[in-house]
């Protein structure tokens, strides 16, 4: 079952400390998640999905493929250098109709899955339909793979010829996603790849605009499809100008209709860098504005939290010496600027600690 309402992102934050959802995230006897005692002892990728509150291990084979209607936790450990310290980076990917719920279980789930690992890890948010570039490299041929669905769902083995058809979406360029959408023509358009999964049949549409790599990926998709049913689906290629599409394929879609032309990538968004502190120092916490233009390192404070407004990505600077109350409220903070500045719901939000600055975040500084 596929749950239809699309999830709030405004509410993927943690501002629900304190609430319901922070206690039933809390009711391990041990006071501890069990599954962060054996992560980030070397390197590597480990993923979870949120079940019931719970974080559950996803399997080894199935990493990179995701459902819509859940959230998942995504921990990868890695050294700069061979004899470098081990690094960690925690992304919290919250699909389109995953529940409240569910994204704060995650959003909470990191945090704490931080605070394990000594406060040290870059924390992202990821959203479905618009994951960075470094989270989709992560996986496989730079890719995931989104089906439709939630906890119910799974990745069973089903026979071919009782199979539900499906339309798979291929888009992206260096980096590609895979999701599943309404099985219809008017999902089709010029510019990406798509599959039409009908058990036994697959069929390759390459729309006549879409790249090299995609039409690679498709059919990358359609081999490992076509060998899990152990070869017995037939694979039919054709391009958007061929004048022998099967009429098969359009029947599944409905009938046929216009191809929507090429997809037109979202421009980068105008505006002016800004940097803001959140502090308590006053006895209470105010959020207040530092600079605008050019940022220097030299403004930011070790016994503060700052949040680096880049436009295009905001970035929450935790101090070294930062209070309990600050570090709590800042993820909170950084997504609640967000709103108010009436950017994008899923504009990137990233946390890192004093030490730990990424190269996006050191290129951001002036000095």
């Amino acid at each position: 079952m596929i749950k239809q309402q699309k999830l709030d992102i405004n509410s993927s934050n943690i501002a629900l400390l304190g609430s319901d959802l922070d206690k039933k995230c809390r009711t391990d006897k041990a006071g501890l998640e069990a599954q962060w005692k054996s992560v980030g002892k070397q390197e590597g990728l480990t993923v979870w999905r949120i079940e019931a509150f719970k974080v559950v291990p996803w399997p080894k084979e199935q990493y990179g493929k995701f459902f819509d209607g859940d959230s998942y936790i995504v921990l990868k450990s890695y050294k700069a250098t061979p004899t470098a310290p081990l690094k960690h980076d925690i992304y919290f990917w919250l699909g389109e109709h995953t529940s409240t719920d569910e994204a704060g279980t995650a959003a909470y789930k990191t945090v704490e899955l931080d605070d394990y690992l000594g406060g040290g890890p870059v924390e992202y948010r990821e959203v479905q339909g618009f994951e960075s570039d470094r989270f989709l490299a992560l996986f496989p041929n730079n890719s995931i793979f989104i089906l439709r669905g939630g906890i119910e769902s799974g990745f069973n083995h089903v026979k071919p010829e009782t199979y539900r058809p499906r339309l798979l979406h291929i888009s992206g360029d260096r980096h590609v996603r895979v999701q599943e959408v309404d099985l219809s023509s008017k999902s089709l358009n010029s510019g990406d790849v798509f599959i039409l999964d009908a058990g036994l049949k697959l069929y390759q549409f390459n729309g006549s605009k879409s790249t090299g790599q995609e039409r690679t990926k498709g059919a990358s998709l359609a081999r490992a499809i076509d060998d899990e049913r152990k070869g017995l689906p037939q694979v039919i290629v054709f391009s958007e100008d061929d004048t022998d599409i099967p009429a098969e394929f359009w029947t599944l879609l409905g009938g046929k209709g216009p191809i929507a032309p090429q997809t037109a990538h979202a421009a980068k968004p105008a505006g002016v860098k800004s940097l803001h502190r959140l502090s308590d120092a006053s006895g209470k916490l105010t959020f207040t504005e530092v600079a605008t233009g050019k940022i220097s390192r030299k403004q930011l404070d070790t016994n503060d939290v700052f949040i680096l407004d880049l436009v295009f990505e905001v970035f929450v600077w935790v101090g070294l010496k930062s209070s309990h109350s600050e570090k709590k409220s800042a993820f909170q903070y950084a997504t609640d600027y967000v709103t108010k500045k009436g950017y994008a719901p899923y504009t990137p939000v990233a946390r890192i600690l004093e030490g730990g600055e990424n190269e996006v975040f050191e290129s951001a500084l002036d000095a």
